[in-house]
């Protein structure tokens, strides 16, 4: 999980709510193109054109707007920004592993749930080599769990952007201070103005390695 920051929704987002009045509500499923287009963008700008869950690049033709709280059991914020995130898959396919939104579903613990808006999101899980992912805590364990975050699909994925990396010649004669660059770097948008894919993995190992917890 990929810690990101809200920003502000669309306006145009923002205009189509406010025109609510005794004849007509907004709801989630009354949302049509552009507002529900400009919507889809703002999410995905403000988290880097990444997945919310699992950290990889995404655009519009591959994610889908995800309730965090889904609106079977909160219906109240089915229009809240703060409670929409953009996450991979836009449909699914018969066959076709699920992970992030589209596993999770209409479950939701409230106790045990881990946000990607908090700060110490990355902290609570950490990556084997291979690609695998290591939940700190009940929470993390929960959402492992829920968002079915080491499936085989996502953890060969993660292995190889990991491999891309941290090859056994680089971790043999990587100095403290190059970890430290690394993981800022990761954490940070690329040549491009984005956060790479998995960047939040990468710079994870790099802190598990200065943990010696790698």
């Amino acid at each position: 999980m990929r810690h990101f920051v809200k920003g502000a929704a669309p306006a145009s987002f923002d205009d189509w709510k406010a025109g609510a009045n005794d004849a007509w509500q907004p709801s989630y499923g009354g949302l049509q193109n552009p507002q529900k287009r400009h919507l889809h963008q703002a999410l995905l700008d403000e988290q880097g054109k990444l997945c919310c869950y699992c950290g990889r690049a995404v655009t519009l033709a591959d994610s889908h707007i995800e309730h965090f709280r889904p609106q079977e059991q909160r219906g109240d914020l089915a229009l809240d920004f703060q409670n929409l995130f953009a996450s991979c898959i836009r449909e699914t396919k018969p066959g076709a592993p699920l992970h992030c939104g589209h596993a999770k579903g209409h479950d939701f613990n409230e106790t045990l749930h881990v946000s990607p808006l908090d700060p110490t999101c990355e902290h609570r899980f950490t990556y084997t080599l291979d690609g695998a992912i290591l939940p700190r805590d009940a929470g993390a364990t929960y959402m492992v769990s829920l968002l079915k975050l080491d499936i085989e699909f996502l953890r060969h994925r993660r292995g190889e952007a990991l491999a891309s990396v941290f090859d056994a010649a680089f971790i043999a004669s990587v100095t403290d201070d190059e970890l430290r660059q690394l993981a800022q770097a990761y954490r940070g948008p690329d040549s491009t103005g984005t956060p790479a894919s998995f960047g939040h993995v990468l710079a994870r190992f790099a802190e598990q390695m200065l943990e010696g917890a790698a």
